[in-house]
């Protein structure tokens, strides 16, 4: 896997620069993603860069989603949910990486991904 690829995916994915703010999520979803290939997958394969990133974009927008958003009206208050389209394209995005990548990654039977 090649970091360099995959911090220029996540820029193409998230729209955000990669800074030192997002390198944790890099290594994260590199470990997570080295972690779920079976023996005989090739690590320099170019799906896996594109999974990489797809993953860190998805923590990314996780970790956005998860920070309290609100709006304040005169009227009261409202949720933005822009974050929330985000993060619900950010998961289609990651999962249709782990169905390309689905011939070299284990089936660990189970992803809990939620919204």
């Amino acid at each position: 896997m090649d970091i360099t690829k995959i911090k220029q995916l996540f820029t193409l994915f998230s729209g955000e620069s990669c800074t030192e703010e997002q390198e944790p999520l890099i290594q994260l979803a590199l470990t997570e993603v080295e972690a779920m290939l079976t023996e005989n997958a090739d690590k320099s394969d170019e799906r896996l860069n594109f999974l990489c990133a797809a993953l860190a974009n998805f923590r990314y927008y996780q970790a956005i989603s998860s920070q309290d958003r609100s709006e304040y009206t005169y009227g009261g208050k409202f949720i933005n949910d822009s974050e929330k389209k985000n993060l619900s394209f950010a998961e289609g995005l990651l999962k249709g990486y782990f169905q390309l990548c689905s011939d070299i990654i284990k089936d660990s039977g189970f992803i809990f991904m939620g919204a």
